[in-house]
């Protein structure tokens, strides 16, 4: 089966620097994947050369089975939302409709205007004299209005706030339910991300760091503290992503395919956030194979 987005030893450079560097990561269908990373990692970089914005300067990216991002039908079965949603502020809503149905052969009309109506957003309404939580919702509205196969969203959520937020979310995973399309969605907000998303692709400093389904990524993963021991005196099996020690304890984060019942350990499985925030802070640390069918290598 054809995955929605598949790198294969991608890079971008600008200049001297890497923005992205030797990434590979398979997306499945049917998923809402979270795409993670401080800023600088990479996140916005991966999601243009996704649509055709960037062209890589290493190796390779397909969307939907296709290279060329650029092609008028492959464009056509993808949905995109950038960064601070950009819209032509002295547009009405109805005139993004127009622009949106001579632009997109499948686009929706009426999906897009009974969106606005649940909105309460007047038809006639210039999109900048709309606040940055109705700008999100038009945004999304549209680009879901396109009937995509797969949707890319670059950080949808950072200027909104807790009640635009969540209503931004219940309208995608609505249409996530309805459509079964896939989407990957960027974003710092680990605690919404952690209620929708199911899928996850950690970056930092340019590359793949983790990924593949939430919970098997959690249940991969042990909080261990006990008595301070060196890694000489763990076992070999275990890969060390994050350890905090005092002089008597040692607080350890580590990947392990088996479950640990030594007794002289306390141990617990870390949340989403957990997992995330020690692989950001430690980049390439205890870093595995990703499972299928998301991978990602290094």
């Amino acid at each position: 089966m054809t995955a929605p987005l598949e790198a294969s030893g991608l890079g971008k450079r600008y200049r001297r620097t890497w923005a992205l560097e030797n990434c590979s990561v398979r997306l499945p269908a049917g998923r809402v994947a979270a795409l993670v990373g401080p800023n600088g990692a990479g996140k916005t970089t991966l999601l243009h050369l996704a649509v055709g914005l960037a062209q890589p300067t290493t190796g390779e990216i397909r969307v939907l089975g296709e290279t060329n991002r650029q092609s008028p039908d492959l464009l056509a079965r993808v949905g995109f939302v950038a960064q601070d949603t950009p819209l032509y502020k002295s547009f009405t809503t109805n005139d993004l409709v127009r622009m949106g149905k001579a632009l997109n052969p499948t686009f929706d009309v009426a999906m897009a205007e009974a969106r606005w109506r649940e909105l309460g957003i007047p038809p006639d309404k210039k999109s900048g004299e709309l606040s940055g939580g109705q700008r999100a919702q038009v945004a999304l509205a549209l680009a879901l209005a396109k009937r995509p196969e797969i949707l890319l969203l670059d950080e949808p959520l950072a200027s909104l706030d807790p009640l635009a937020r969540r209503g931004f979310l219940q309208t995608l995973m609505t249409a996530v339910a309805e459509t079964g399309m896939t989407v990957l969605l960027s974003s710092h907000l680990l605690a919404d991300l952690e209620r929708v998303c199911d899928y996850l692709v950690v970056l930092a400093a340019g590359h793949v760091q983790l990924a593949g389904t939430a919970d098997d990524l959690v249940a991969g993963h042990r909080v261990v503290r006990g008595s301070r021991r060196t890694a000489d005196e763990l076992p070999r099996e275990w890969s060390v992503v994050d350890e905090q020690t005092t002089e008597r304890e040692s607080l350890l984060l580590v990947r392990t395919p088996a479950p640990i019942h030594d007794p002289s350990f306390d141990v617990s499985t870390p949340s989403l956030e957990e997992l995330v925030l020690a692989y950001l802070a430690h980049p390439g640390a205890g870093a595995l194979p990703g499972p299928e069918p998301m991978e990602a290598v290094r």
